[in-house]
């Protein structure tokens, strides 16, 4: 294993969460030992305008009892530790090395890499490129050039520090457990992308993010975007009296299936963020990341056995990845975000005159319900005629399902 940092979790970035099950695949009974946060017991979905907030979401006593559903984790002491379990097994971990190229034999197989050390070169059978959403390996290794704006998102996020009591009394939480907040709408300037913020023991995740090309295309700053979030009317209050102490960024692969890279080639495997390997939909990066990497050990193992690292060979590992829930899920909702980057109505309209019509069917001004009701049809189809609104209803469930 070739480290970039100090040591492992120093330059990787995530939003927080940490799912049980696919680790699980990794390390049996991992949460018992790993230095995890809270369990996650509640998910909340926010929609916020400049001045009102639609809130729902689910919570359930089940993931607060063993074996759980998910942590939030820090990565800087979660990576410690896993990078720890693997060296326990065997495996050689180098740090403070950047891995610049890799390295090919006389008839163009990958057989190891090239680092910025003197003397640097790391010779192996198979290279595990798992070096996040820009792969510098996957580039060197020819399967993938420069990344399309669009296919991914810029993420920003701070951890501020604020007491166990005071997490647990603002998020209605009993001790030691935790919550998720994915905040929609102004959150991200109505760009196309969503806000967080996740509990820790004794800080919270905070941050923002929306495709890159929307960046580029509004000229907005990503700390801009994240210092306004923070600054929201309807999340200020949560944030109150803690202390930002870190500040961090991060590219996620948006584009989906369609947007992934060959994830093998001669001599090399590519897995997790570098294969484009992230489910925005439903928050999942992390356990794609897991998964794949395992498919790959398996894959290098079967190739071993034959003696053979060719691309031939290899090939068994895309096999794995189609016959698993990580490219079924990629290929389902792969028309999500070009659908929506596509649709700005979703991101500016719809918001807006939900909660007009919110404002309108909760006010009590001794107006009857029915007329109530007509006004809101009316303000609605003074927006979008009707066959918009079944052409967008259609549209989006279908990049939805």
């Amino acid at each position: 294993m070739i480290e970039r940092g100090d040591e492992p979790g120093t330059k990787n970035v995530m939003g927080g969460v940490l799912y049980r099950q696919p680790t699980e695949k990794i390390i049996p009974g991992w949460w018992r030992d790993a230095p995890v946060e809270r369990p996650v017991v509640e998910e909340r979905v926010w929609m916020i305008t400049e001045d009102s907030m639609l809130q729902g979401g689910f919570k359930s006593n089940r993931y607060a009892e063993e074996p759980y559903n998910a942590f939030t984790v820090l990565r800087v002491k979660f990576d410690k530790w896993f990078a720890d379990k693997a060296t326990a097994a065997g495996a050689l971990l180098i740090t403070n090395t950047v891995v610049e190229d890799v390295l090919r034999d006389e008839n163009g197989r990958i057989v190891g890499v090239r680092t910025g050390r003197e003397e640097g070169e790391v010779r192996a059978d198979v290279v595990i490129a798992a070096d996040g959403v820009n792969s510098l390996l996957s580039k060197k290794a020819g399967l993938h050039g420069e990344l399309a704006p669009e296919n991914v998102a810029l993420v920003v996020k701070e951890i501020i520090n604020m007491s166990r009591e005071k997490i647990e009394d603002r998020f209605l939480l009993n001790q030691n457990e935790g919550a998720t907040i994915e905040v929609f709408g102004d959150s991200t300037a109505r760009m196309l992308g969503y806000g967080f913020i996740y509990t820790n023991r004794d800080s919270l995740s905070v941050g923002t993010g929306a495709l890159l090309s929307d960046f580029i295309k509004k000229k907005l700053k990503p700390n801009d975007l994240l210092e306004g979030f923070k600054s929201h009317p309807m999340l200020k209050k949560l944030l109150d009296g803690g202390e930002a102490k870190e500040y961090m960024a991060h590219l996620i692969p948006e584009g989906g299936a369609a947007a992934m890279p060959p994830v093998y080639t001669d001599g090399m495997l590519v897995v997790g963020d570098a294969a484009g390997m992230s489910n925005a939909i439903y928050r999942e990066g992390s356990n794609l990341a897991l998964v794949s990497a395992k498919l790959a050990a398996q894959t290098c193992i079967e190739a071993h056995e034959v003696g053979d690292f060719s691309a031939r060979t290899l090939s068994r590992y895309k096999t794995l990845l189609d016959d698993s829930f990580i490219m079924k899920d990629l290929r389902l909702y792969s028309r999500t975000s070009s659908f929506f980057h596509q649709k700005p109505e979703f991101l500016e309209l719809y918001p807006e005159l939900l909660m007009e019509a919110a404002h309108t069917m909760l006010s009590v001004d001794s107006v009857p319900k029915q007329d109530k009701q007509r006004q809101v049809l009316r303000q609605l189809l003074g927006k979008r005629a009707p066959w918009e609104l079944v052409r967008d209803a259609v549209g989006a469930l279908r990049a939805l399902s």
